[in-house]
């Protein structure tokens, strides 16, 4: 255990130790105080890739390197677990028309929307899509962000579907990632008149082909988009191929598709405005972390979640940036923490959960975005803004007010 480690701190010596952090927040309440895990003047060490050492300055093991996080905040690597940063095109003029007062779903059954990412990334090539993805997950990584969920989705035929999670892939060497097949986002413009066709086409011509490198499936289950029949029928085609099971839920309309993944198994549902009491039971009988969206809520000018009917019900809540090119174009995961404390009614240390250790469990890896004897080797140094104390509280009061100093992914400096 670390506490041994902590004892005999001085006679090892780590690859890195980071110490002298004002604040650290482990996630880990072995490790520090409160459910934070909140150590003043704290240090984490690595070696071989691994934390080794996690507690007080003064019980820290030497380095090969050392850093000195002295009026610095530190956290573990965030963990983004719902994005669309795979994609080519854009949709500024979608944006627009919201603005004007054109809805979501009149923009996608009018073929615009998810439709136009379509087109555009089916025309990309698998290198251009992951020359721009690897760009957006370097600028999150910027931030803190050392583990990002891509989905799949833009794509809709068995090799654009698979050119995407490869593309997704290919962005392992900036940020830690977890695959998620999304082939039932939207039913393609060419199979519109024809959608069991399409069904069958995600579940035995897509599904075989992507599974081998998917982590998870999900599925739009919504007004404009998949039934419920649907979507419970091409979730279990994916659970039965061995993948997690998640679900785009309850967010244009209820539908009923976050308890029936729920009782699937599901580790998360996301989005959720529109979750009701079964819902949340389901969810909490069967351990569903929620995946709350703030970007796309705003974007979109949306209602909020049951954030105190999940908070009641002891629901697990994450919160990600869901960055799309079109209901949440949304690239600082930090401002999302702090959204969902002004708009979704979650406390700044539920926020801090959401983006750590509650990510991860969305995710089904319960070894990322804490700090301790089993967890991975991530972390970064955050400094407050201007004229700020060096705690959390800093961080999710301001937008884009603080800076990061140092990301650590695998026990190795990343920025």
């Amino acid at each position: 255990m670390l506490g041994t480690v902590a004892r005999a701190g001085r006679r090892m010596m780590s690859d890195l130790t980071v110490h002298s952090i004002s604040s650290l927040y482990t996630m880990n309440e072995k490790v520090g105080t409160g459910a934070l895990g909140l150590i003043e003047d704290g240090a984490v060490s690595f070696k071989d890739g691994k934390v080794v050492f996690v507690g007080k300055s003064s019980e820290a093991p030497e380095g090969s390197k050392m850093i000195d996080g002295k009026g610095m905040v530190g956290v573990p690597g965030l963990v983004d677990c719902h994005t669309h940063i795979v994609h080519a095109g854009t949709r500024s003029e979608e944006f627009g028309k919201r603005l004007a007062g054109a809805t979501y779903t009149e923009i996608l059954e009018a073929g615009g929307g998810i439709l136009c990412t379509v087109n555009a990334t089916r025309a990309a090539t698998e290198e251009e899509l992951a020359t721009t993805a690897r760009k957006r997950a370097a600028g999150m990584l910027r931030r803190g962000v050392t583990t990002m969920e891509i989905k799949s989705g833009y794509g809709l035929t068995p090799q654009d579907e698979f050119k995407m999670l490869k593309a997704a892939k290919a962005c392992n060497d900036t940020v830690r990632v977890i695959t998620t097949f999304l082939g039932a986002h939207t039913i393609p413009a060419e199979w519109r008149d024809d959608r069991d066709a399409y069904v069958k086409q995600v579940i035995e011509e897509q599904l075989p082909l992507v599974a081998p490198i998917a982590d998870a499936i999900d599925v739009f289950c919504d007004k404009g988009a998949f039934t419920l029949e649907e979507g419970i029928r091409i979730l279990q085609a994916g659970k039965d191929l061995g993948l997690k099971v998640k679900a785009h839920s309850e967010q244009v309309v209820h539908t009923g598709i976050g308890a029936a993944a729920a009782k699937m198994g599901a580790v998360s549902v996301d989005h959720l405005e529109r979750l009701d009491a079964d819902g949340v039971k389901a969810m909490k009988e069967n351990g569903t972390v929620a995946v709350i969206l703030p970007g796309a809520q705003v974007y979109l000018k949306d209602t909020s979640p049951p954030v105190s009917l999940m908070r009641e019900a002891g629901i697990p809540m994450a919160v990600a940036s869901d960055m799309n090119p079109g209901s949440s174009p949304v690239h600082d995961l930090w401002m999302c923490a702090t959204l969902s404390c002004i708009i979704q009614g979650l406390t700044m240390e539920e926020a801090l959960v959401g983006i750590t250790i509650n990510a991860g469990r969305a995710l089904g890896r319960p070894d990322l975005g804490w700090l301790g004897e089993d967890s991975v080797g991530d972390m970064s140094l955050q400094v407050p803004p201007p004229g700020e104390p060096p705690i959390m509280q800093s961080l999710l009061q301001h937008i884009a007010g603080h800076t990061t100093n140092t990301v650590i992914r695998d026990g190795r400096v990343v920025v």
